[in-house]
C-alpha cells in the first residue's frame, strides 16, 4: 500500500512538473510570436482615394500626311524632329511633273483672284445703280403728275359729259331705227327711204363717235395708271439693284468668285504637303526626286507638346471619375520620377473587354518632359476623393474571414479579431466607416497564418 502511494505521489509530481513545463513552453512560444508581430497604432488622418489603371502615352494629335496628286518631289525643307506650325509647307512637287488639270487650276486661280479684286475695288456698279435709281424716281414723279389730271374736275366733267352724250346718241339712234323701220323694205331708190336711211347712218355715226370719245378718255386714264405702275416697278427694281451694291460688290458675285478661288486653291494644295496642326515631324518617308502618287505617305506629324494617356476603368469605378480630377503618373522607363495630369474626357459608353465592361478615360499630362515619349506605358492613379480626419487602417492588415473584413489587434498580450467596414481606399490605407476598431488600438500587420485559419495558437496564462 505504501508502495502504491509512493507511485501516485511520483506521478502527481511528474504531472505537475509537466504542466508547468508545457505552460513555460507555451509562454516562450507566445513571447516568440509577440516579438515577431509588426504593429501600428490605429489613428485618424488624411486619405487620398485613387483609382489605378495603366495605359499607353500618345500625342493629343497625330496624323500620317499623304500626297493627293502625282508628281516628282521637289524640295523637302524639314527634317525629323523639327517643330512645324499650322499651315507650314513641308514638301512640294516639281512644277514640270504636274498634270494639266493642276496647271490650269493655277491659271484659273490667278484670273479669279484678279476678278474678285476688280469687283471689290470697282465703284462703277454702285454709281450706275444710283443713277438708275434717280432716273426711276424722276419717272415716278412724271407719272404721278400725269395722273393728277384725272383727279381734277375738268377730266371728271368731260368724262361725265361724254358718257351722257353716249346716252343721248343712243336714244337718237333708237329713234332713227324706229323711223327707218317702215321704209326698210321699200325700193332702195325711193327718196323717202333714202332720207330715213341717211338719218339712221348719221345717228349711228354720232353714237359711235360719242362711244369712242368715252373709251378714249378712259383709255388715257388707264395708260397713265399703267405708266405709273411701270414706273413704280422700275423704281423698286432700281432700289433693289442699288441696295445690292451700295455697301460693296454683290454678295452672290463675290461668292461665285470665292468658290472658284477655293476650288483652284484646293487643286494646287494637292501638290504640297501642308501641316494641319502645330507639332513635331516624327517620320519622313520620302526623298527629293521621288515619284509619288495619291495616297503615298510623306510624313508623320505628332503634337508632342500635348501628351495624353487612355486608360480603361471598370464599371465599378467609372462613376467616381470626373473631368478635371488630378492624376499622378509613373513610368517603368523613367525611374524615381512622378508626373502629373488631369482627366479631360470620360467615355459615356462602355465596351466589353474579355467579359468585363470597361470605360475609356483620357488623361492629359500637365508636366511632361522630353523623357516621356509616345508609346510608353504609364501607371495612372486618378485622385477621386480627398478625405481628412478619418479613421485609417493599413491595407496590408485587412483580412477576409468568413466573408467579413477583419483586422487583428493586440490587447492585453492577446490577438483579437475586429470586424470592420471599409470606405474609400488608396494604395496604402483604407477608410474605416463602421466596425469595432477604435483610434489607439494596436493593429497587427502580420498575424500568424495559423491564427487566421485555426484560431489563436495561445491563449495566455
Amino acid at each position: 500500500m505504501k508502495r502504491v502511494l509512493t507511485i501516485i505521489i511520483i506521478l502527481a509530481v511528474v504531472a505537475v512538473l509537466a504542466f508547468f513545463g508545457i505552460n513555460a513552453l507555451r509562454q516562450r512560444q507566445q513571447a516568440t510570436v509577440l516579438s515577431d508581430l509588426q504593429t501600428v497604432v490605429a489613428s485618424n488622418g488624411s486619405l487620398t482615394a485613387t483609382v489605378g489603371a495603366t495605359g499607353m502615352v500618345h500625342a493629343s494629335q497625330s496624323a500620317m500626311l499623304t500626297w493627293q496628286a502625282s508628281g516628282n518631289v521637289a524640295d523637302i525643307p524639314v527634317a525629323t524632329g523639327d517643330q512645324v506650325t499650322t499651315g507650314q509647307v513641308l514638301a512640294t512637287l516639281e512644277q514640270s511633273s504636274l498634270s494639266q488639270n493642276v496647271i490650269l487650276a493655277q491659271a484659273d486661280l490667278i484670273n479669279a483672284q484678279k476678278a474678285l479684286d476688280d469687283l471689290q475695288n470697282d465703284h462703277t456698279a454702285a454709281a450706275q445703280s444710283l443713277l438708275a435709281l434717280y432716273s426711276a424716281q424722276q419717272a415716278i414723279y412724271t407719272a404721278e403728275r400725269a395722273m393728277d389730271r384725272f383727279e381734277g374736275d375738268d377730266y371728271k366733267d368731260a368724262l361725265e359729259d361724254a358718257r351722257q352724250d353716249v346716252i343721248d346718241r343712243e336714244a337718237d339712234l333708237e329713234e332713227a331705227q324706229d323711223d327707218f323701220a317702215p321704209y326698210e323694205d321699200w325700193d332702195a331708190t325711193n327718196e323717202t327711204r333714202q332720207r330715213y336711211e341717211q338719218e339712221l347712218i348719221d345717228a349711228q355715226n354720232a353714237y359711235d363717235e360719242a362711244l369712242r370719245i368715252v373709251e378714249l378718255l378712259e383709255l388715257e386714264q388707264q395708260v397713265a395708271q399703267a405708266n405709273l405702275d411701270a414706273a413704280q416697278a422700275s423704281l423698286d427694281a432700281a432700289q433693289r439693284a442699288y441696295d445690292r451694291v451700295k455697301d460693296g460688290p454683290n454678295a452672290d458675285d463675290v461668292s461665285v468668285l470665292e468658290t472658284r478661288i477655293a476650288a483652284a486653291q484646293a487643286a494646287l494644295d494637292t501638290t504640297r504637303i501642308i501641316a494641319p496642326f502645330e507639332g513635331t515631324i516624327t517620320e519622313i518617308n520620302l526623298k527629293p526626286a521621288d515619284r509619288v502618287a495619291p495616297g503615298s505617305v510623306a510624313f508623320r506629324l505628332d503634337a508632342l507638346s500635348n501628351l495624353e494617356v487612355d486608360v480603361q476603368v471598370s464599371e465599378i469605378d467609372i462613376n467616381r471619375i470626373q473631368v478635371g480630377q488630378p492624376v499622378t503618373l509613373s513610368f517603368d522607363a523613367i525611374l524615381d520620377q512622378e508626373y502629373h495630369g488631369m482627366v479631360i474626357e470620360v467615355a459615356r459608353v462602355g465596351n466589353v473587354v474579355q467579359g468585363v465592361v470597361q470605360f475609356n478615360v483620357t488623361v492629359e499630362l500637365t508636366d511632361a518632359d522630353e523623357a516621356v515619349r509616345p508609346g510608353m506605358t504609364a501607371a495612372v492613379n486618378i485622385v477621386v476623393e480627398q478625405l481628412d480626419n478619418v479613421l485609417l487602417v493599413p491595407n496590408r492588415a485587412v483580412r477576409l474571414v468568413d466573408g467579413q473584413r477583419v483586422v487583428y489587434i493586440l490587447q492585453d498580450q492577446q490577438l483579437e479579431a475586429v470586424q470592420i467596414t471599409l470606405g474609400a481606399t488608396s494604395d496604402i490605407d483604407s477608410e474605416v466607416i463602421a466596425g469595432d476598431l477604435r483610434a489607439g488600438d494596436l493593429i497587427v500587420l502580420n498575424p500568424p497564418q495559423n491564427y487566421e485559419t485555426n484560431g489563436p495558437p495561445f491563449m495566455g496564462g
